[in-house]
């Protein structure tokens, strides 16, 4: 897919209704943040959907990729969307559906209505969160009123996650876990609601939209997830598992004619040709598979072994978030001294080091001894690679390519979560397995008669027996996010080569100044059937960093 810039008629003045900007940036910043933290406020409640719902532990994954998939696999066609068929029309569509989908998931009863539900959210997410971006330029001038907006949507973005986590804790402890869907429904509506008050329709562009190639990559993706998963459950040698990697190829296969033979493609694929652009891509797929990985197991840790409650376990990953901010700071400041390079191979083997920290995790380990230096580690690493990799992702790029470079980073990073945690699950249960052989034969040696009893009943080991399954999955699965880790800092030791004009670029315009928006609207390749942007027409403002789920 390809996507548009801004034109001088589409371009709306503010709002005149008073103080109606400031409820506009309100309204936008509403529906990121919304998108955003949806992620992990759900991180928070997975014990709680799982003995609800009966997850199995790899499926229970599920509960994530199914959002994530979707979001990131529909993410530039939702851009594109609003381009063509009216940005506010298309971002109201988007909320609403989020909004239903939401209220679906709450009311599910059963584990297969619950995942529909969040694969349907992740489409609404996909449509709202890029329209969201590409209303700030039509909805403020150009300047520092459009920067400050750009600033306020940055900081929403970058601090969903953190919000999540707590607003995650403080529903599952206070009310239950469905609300950590159903809280969407009256923020959504109240979005939907002010939108046409206080929010102008941008001018209709000409286009066509890449429905065959969204529905290839998707479908590639989520049999490749479902692959890995059901190797974990039920071997490699499996019909099903075996079936389900080859219709991946296939689809993939498909896509990829698809995209050569689109004159506008949801990924170009020659935004791969430039050899530090494949490299941000490649890395970024890799430690967003170590991160998502790093979430989903801890929250899994500290609320089943340690058991912390929903709320504590929010708060408990709070200086995660804080630290990420921490290190994409010190990255801005020093990225037009040293460049892109240093930090994103010193912030990868930060992560690596993080991971590797936390395969020493025991039964017996505990937070403040165990889990929070590491976590403080991987995070200062993560923080010094957003920065760097959304500069080195737009580094030399035309202005009307910048929308498709740093939508596809953005992508990037939510399939390869998705991927990444499917890999690690599949990881956790083999080694599961094998620890649960020896922790059987451990019980039936020094169970009471009442135990081995209630375990033929049930089939399911009982504390301390199953916290130490649990607790060897999980190590076992921080090895293999470890590697992950490496092969990104490798990547950028190797394959990154900042070039002089790089450096110039970052010390003329300040580190973040030229930072486009991840998630926004993609720009339109000239000499691909498209029309270039015209020099004078203004340019999209500088967006957030990747959103750190």
């Amino acid at each position: 897919m390809t996507g548009t810039h801004a034109t001088s008629s589409g371009t709306a003045k503010s709002p005149e209704r008073g103080h109606g900007s400031g409820i506009a940036l309100l309204v936008i910043a509403s529906c990121q943040l919304m998108v955003v933290l949806d992620i992990t406020i759900v991180n928070i409640a997975l014990p709680h959907i799982q003995s609800s719902l009966g997850f199995s532990t790899e499926n229970l994954s599920w509960v994530i990729n199914a959002y994530t998939l979707t979001f990131g696999g529909l993410l530039l066609l939702g851009g594109r969307l609003g381009d063509v068929l009216g940005r506010r029309r298309v971002f109201i569509f988007g909320v609403l559906l989020f909004v239903l989908a939401s209220l679906l998931g709450g009311l599910s009863q059963e584990s297969w209505q619950l995942l529909a539900a969040r694969s349907l959210q992740g489409v609404g997410g996909a449509i709202a969160s890029p329209t969201a971006l590409s209303l700030i330029t039509t909805t403020f001038r150009e300047g520092p009123e459009r920067n400050r907006a750009f600033g306020v949507f940055a900081a929403v973005s970058a601090g969903g996650s953190a919000i999540g986590l707590l607003a995650g804790g403080l529903l599952v402890e206070w009310l239950d876990w469905r609300w950590v869907l159903y809280v969407n429904v009256p923020i959504g509506l109240l979005i939907a609601l002010a939108t046409p008050r206080y929010i102008r329709e941008s001018e209709r562009m000409p286009g066509h939209f890449d429905i065959l190639g969204a529905l290839t990559s998707t479908a590639g993706m989520v049999l490749l997830v479902y692959g890995f998963i059901r190797a974990s459950e039920e071997g490699w040698s499996d019909g099903l598992t075996i079936a389900a990697f080859l219709a991946a190829v296939v689809f993939l296969a498909a896509f990829i004619v698809v995209e050569r033979r689109s004159k506008q493609p949801i990924t170009p694929l020659w935004m791969f040709r430039d050899r530090n652009r494949s490299g941000v891509y490649a890395i970024m797929l890799s430690l967003a598979a170590a991160m998502f990985g790093m979430f989903f197991f801890l929250t899994l840790f500290v609320q089943n072994i340690l058991g912390f409650s929903p709320l504590r376990a929010g708060l408990a990953f709070l200086p995660v978030s804080a630290i990420i901010a921490l290190g994409a700071g010190v990255a801005s400041q020093l990225l037009p001294r040293w460049g892109p390079k240093p930090f994103m191979t010193v912030g990868a083997v930060l992560s690596a080091i993080g991971l590797g920290w936390l395969t020493l995790t025991e039964v017996d380990s505990t937070y403040a001894g165990s889990i929070l230096g590491p976590m403080l580690v991987f995070g200062f690493g993560m923080g010094l690679n957003f920065v760097s990799l959304t500069l080195m992702a737009v580094s030399g790029v035309a202005p009307q390519e910048t929308g498709a470079a740093s939508g596809i980073l953005n992508a990037t990073q939510q399939v390869g979560g998705s991927l990444g945690l499917s890999v690690l699950v599949t990881v956790f249960g083999t080694a599961s397995r094998n620890e649960a052989t020896d922790q059987v034969r451990q019980f039936m040696a020094e169970a009471t008669p009442a135990q081995r009893l209630e375990f033929r009943r049930t089939g399911a080991l009982p504390a301390p027996w199953s916290d130490q399954v649990l607790t060897s999955g999980i190590s076992s699965s921080f090895v293999v996010a470890a590697v992950f880790a490496v092969a990104a800092a490798l990547i950028a030791l190797l394959v990154i080569q900042v070039r002089p004009d790089d450096l110039e670029r970052l010390q003329g315009n300040g580190a973040l100044s030229a930072v486009p928006a991840p998630d926004g609207p993609q720009a339109t390749p000239a000499g691909r059937g498209e029309t270039a942007a015209d020099p004078s027409e203004p340019r999209e403002g500088p967006g957030p960093p990747p959103a750190h789920g």
